[in-house]
């Protein structure tokens, strides 16, 4: 299949974050995956890892699931590690992929050494449990699951590679 372009909308609290051109590489009715390089202007230093222009992003979004993974690899192909965000189902309609992100984060080093919760006080400040408690239950879930297969090491597995 070759590839074609979508934009990606990443979505917080109702505004949006930021979008994005990105290339579809696979979509399989499913799980959606795109390339793109990164997207945000400048540097971005987490302490654990630094996001910067010429890192290439492969990032896998679900229509089923609450999260997506994204693959972070330096331009000249390093892997830095797994970037996941929590989200509602990915939407993919007329070259947008709508991702709304629910706040929660998980960070896995290229290693799986290090595999951080992120953002838990953000999530609890946003209010969603109150305004709608079960998909607030479903983000809690998919973080579990994210963080159980990143520290049993089947992360790669998840995204299709053994």
């Amino acid at each position: 299949m070759s590839a074609r372009s979508v934009e990606v909308a990443l979505v917080k609290a109702g505004r949006t974050k930021i979008r994005y051109p990105a290339d579809v590489v696979r979509d399989d009715g499913t799980r959606v995956t795109v390339t793109a390089p990164w997207a945000a202007p400048g540097v971005r230093d987490f302490g654990f890892v630094r996001f910067e222009p010429g890192d290439v992003f492969t990032e896998h979004y679900w229509r089923n699931r609450w999260f997506a993974v994204k693959e972070v690899r330096t331009g000249a192909g390093t892997l830095k590690g797994w970037y996941c965000d929590i989200t509602r189902p990915a939407v993919l309609r007329d070259g947008q992929l709508l991702v709304e992100d629910l706040d929660l984060d998980l960070w896995v080093s290229a290693d799986g050494s290090s595999v951080l919760r992120l953002d838990e006080d953000e999530f609890e400040e946003s209010g969603l449990a109150g305004r709608d408690p079960a998909a607030a239950d479903a983000a809690r879930r998919a973080l579990d699951e994210l963080e159980r297969l990143a520290l049993a090491g089947q992360l790669a597995g998840l995204l299709g590679r053994v």
